[in-house]
């Protein structure tokens, strides 16, 4: 199941797993336990075992959304119950989803027992990988019909790359859209890096157009560099100018976007960030001091 994920998002898990364990009484000496305990049923999946190891066995997975480990064959769902789920907009949703920093997002979320939908190019390798925790949905992005059943129960969407937001209709319904940009460090390059660019810089400025234009309350995550280096070790900056020169962990990208989820602005709101030595202890208090700041 494991080779669903990129290798960047089982460092990624290992990092998630020691946040929790710094946080959770009952996550000491639960591995053991859970993986023996599990032997003799049906064999669990790579985000059953993560979400057994953080949790404490597999009776609680039913608080990450997912009650019962279903057959193969989708049977024993009641379709009532989805039917009443559905009018219901509580999901977010994350766009393209087996991305790295999407893997890394969806697996966030899940742990702080969020539903979620996921945009994805194989639906089979995306349900090996994320399970019951996750609604895969792959499709033809230029039909209306699949982007309604895409958005279908959805509250708020994550992009974590640029090109969704700007080929897709309408997002009525839509509660809080956040976009990652690395518009700002695509206006920064220059030379040959400038000219292989440029197409994602195009991508960036037409979504963040896009959003702006929406007239639905979006947050615009205008972020350095994106690295490959461990989340959740250095502080932040937020200064203006800051992200076409700065760099930040895909880890730590990962994270805010999630976090944004807790602070929606009335209207339109975008901000900077990069890894600096200002430390972050509640992302709710800080979004909402830089809404404040940019009004």
């Amino acid at each position: 199941m494991a080779t669903a994920l990129l290798p960047s998002t089982l460092s990624f898990r290992g990092s998630l797993i020691r946040q929790v364990n710094r946080s959770s009484s009952v996550f000491s000496n639960t591995q053991k336990r859970v993986f023996v305990g599990c032997s003799a049923k049906k064999k669990i999946g790579f985000f059953d075992q993560i979400l057994d190891y953080i949790e404490g066995g597999p009776k609680l997975r039913k608080w990450y959304g997912a009650p019962d480990l279903l057959p193969n064959d989708g049977s024993g769902v009641d379709e009532e119950d989805e039917n009443q789920e559905e009018e219901v907009r509580d999901a977010v949703l994350v766009t393209d989803g087996d991305s790295e920093l999407g893997q890394m997002i969806i697996l966030s979320l899940i742990v702080k027992r969020t539903q979620v939908k996921a945009l994805v190019r194989d639906k089979r390798m995306a349900n090996e990988a994320f399970g019951d925790y996750v609604e895969s949905v792959a499709g033809d992005m230029n039909s209306n019909q699949f982007l309604d059943r895409a958005l279908r129960g959805v509250r708020a969407i994550i992009c974590p790359t640029e090109g969704f937001l700007y080929d897709v209709g309408s997002l009525k319904g839509i509660k809080h859209v956040i976009l990652l940009s690395q518009l700002s460090v695509y206006e920064g390059s220059s030379g040959i890096q400038a000219m292989m660019r440029g197409s994602s810089k195009k991508l960036a400025e037409q979504d963040e157009s896009k959003l702006m234009a929406s007239g639905l309350p979006y947050t615009i995550i205008r972020a350095g560099a994106l690295q490959d280096t461990p989340g959740g070790e250095r502080g932040f900056r937020f200064d203006e100018g800051c992200s076409a020169k700065g760099s930040l962990s895909k880890e730590d990208a990962a994270m805010i976007c999630v976090e944004a989820l807790s602070a929606v602005p009335q209207g339109g709101f975008a901000f900077e960030v990069v890894n600096g030595e200002e430390k972050v202890s509640d992302w709710k208090q800080c979004l909402v001091k830089l809404m404040e700041k940019a009004e």
